[in-house]
């Protein structure tokens, strides 16, 4: 296993993408192999379009994101279902994840109202401007704090402020 492409032409032209093209919450190897699985999504939802394209390309494209939502969808709820079953312990947070939901001990601030804008950034090959970038990243720090500290290991210490405590989260 895992030697079915060693010869020409993968062996002398390799092109690379992004993993989450096979597996996009990449949990399909650490499934099979670790006990403790910490799952960070920080994508966005595929929401409804009131008013689809005409064109056919755009309707195609709608039609990938919709796939590749039902299976992150899927991959979710097996992972969520392993951690109510007990044959996986770990917790699963999201950009779209709620703070207050994880009723961690003192929790950094990060007011649902503010969190809710920056799940809704754009995901895209461009750069942020660096306030919003260190927002994301703080909300990243918060979220990924209280559930680790309420679901993984309640004895870890509080942090005291954001990695950028300029920025906050909005």
């Amino acid at each position: 296993m895992g030697l079915d492409l060693q010869y020409v032409p993968y062996t002398s032209h390799v092109v690379l993408t992004d993993g989450g093209v096979y597996d996009n919450l990449g949990l399909e190897t650490v499934w099979k192999q670790c006990r403790t699985v910490l799952i960070s999504y920080g994508g966005g939802a595929t929401g409804p379009t009131p008013r689809p394209n005409s064109n056919w390309f755009r309707q195609v494209n709608r039609v990938l994101m919709v796939i590749d939502n039902q299976v992150g969808s899927m991959r979710k709820r097996q992972a969520i279902d392993g951690f109510i079953s007990g044959s996986r312990v770990g917790r699963y947070w999201g950009i779209a994840s709620h703070i207050e939901d994880f009723n961690a001990t003192n929790a950094l601030r990060a007011p649902s109202k503010a969190t809710s804008k920056l799940a809704a950034v754009a995901t895209r090959l461009k750069q942020l401007d660096a306030t919003t970038q260190e927002m994301v990243i703080n909300w990243g720090y918060a979220v990924c704090d209280a559930a680790v500290r309420r679901h993984v290991d309640p004895s870890l210490p509080s942090p005291s402020t954001f990695p950028y405590p300029a920025a906050g989260v909005g």
